[in-house]
């Protein structure tokens, strides 16, 4: 059903984003071909990075998570979405000790 409203709704990056979280556990590559899509096509759609982030760490892409990390973060402020900046500098802060990149 998904894929229909895709289809039928392209310029809405909900679909998408909703299609990636689905593709996570069980489609890897489909994932990673829509959150890139979403990341480079829909770059102020803030629900994305922390999602992104999370999947591209999963896979080991450590340098393109800090980046989208840092990106999310960036945005959140612009857009003034403090719920969204809270949970981004969590995850980030999280993400920097688990791999040691501090």
């Amino acid at each position: 059903m998904l894929k229909s409203f895709v289809e039928v709704e392209p310029e809405n990056p909900f679909n998408f984003y909703a299609l990636a979280l689905e593709f996570i556990e069980f489609d890897q590559d489909s994932a990673s071909f829509l959150f890139k899509k979403l990341l480079e096509e829909f770059p102020d759609y803030l629900p994305t990075y922390f999602h992104a982030a999370a999947f591209f760490t999963d896979l080991g892409e450590l340098e393109f998570s800090k980046k989208i990390y840092e990106k999310g973060i960036q945005l959140s402020e612009s857009q003034k979405d403090e719920k969204a900046l809270k949970e981004l500098k969590n995850s980030f802060q999280n993400f920097l000790f688990e791999n040691d990149l501090y």
